[in-house]
């Protein structure tokens, strides 16, 4: 299945989002998702490890969120094509170099696996489905993660993103929650915690 086209659209939809309301939309969001994790798991949230992202173009920020966030934070890195994602401890003074395709990653590479996943994406639908940039990498990475346990899955956009159906393969893993600026999503059928 070709993608490309739906992934061409969306990217000009998230550009023209990202350029009226980036940072204000960031934190709302961020609020949210927050807010969720607070309500989810209460006082065991200092020992919660969240997986954000270092912002690349016109993503969504999470930062607000990992700044704020409690316990440890990670952010993915992409160790080859095809495979799954690792995850690196981040803080707000880690020293950071280029990864793969130009998201920063940590210099000191501390692995830890994460178990509150926030997904950057280009496209969402209503049935938890996100549009990636192609690599597979959290696909592959949400079905490792949850054939090990229980993992939550937060993807991070504008309204603008979402769209009526997203087209998606066998092997695409739906996200439990999507946060925006208008607040949450609950995915239908999904195990939120």
């Amino acid at each position: 299945m070709d993608k490309s086209a739906h992934r061409d659209a969306a990217a000009k939809r998230r550009v023209a989002a990202h350029t009226g309301n980036g940072a204000d939309a960031a934190q709302h969001a961020c609020r949210a998702v927050a807010h969720h994790l607070e309500g989810a798991f209460g006082s065991k949230l200092s020992r919660v490890v969240l997986a954000g992202y270092m912002p690349m173009r016109s993503e969504i920020s999470p930062l607000p969120l990992m700044m704020a966030h409690p316990g440890p934070v990670c952010v993915p890195v992409i160790v080859a094509r095809d495979t799954p994602l690792e995850f690196h401890r981040w803080t707000t003074d880690a020293a950071m170099q280029p990864g793969r395709f130009g998201a920063e990653i940590p210099l000191l590479a501390e692995k830890i696996v994460p178990q509150v996943l926030i997904v950057p994406l280009l496209a969402f639908d209503q049935r938890g489905y996100r549009l990636g940039y192609g690599g597979g990498f959290y696909d592959r990475t949400l079905a490792q993660l949850r054939a090990r346990g229980e993992v939550l899955a937060i993807g991070l956009a504008y309204g603008a993103q979402a769209q009526p159906a997203v087209p998606i393969e066998p092997t695409d893993e739906p996200l439990d929650l999507i946060a925006t600026e208008a607040g949450l999503l609950h995915v239908q059928g999904r195990g939120v915690a």
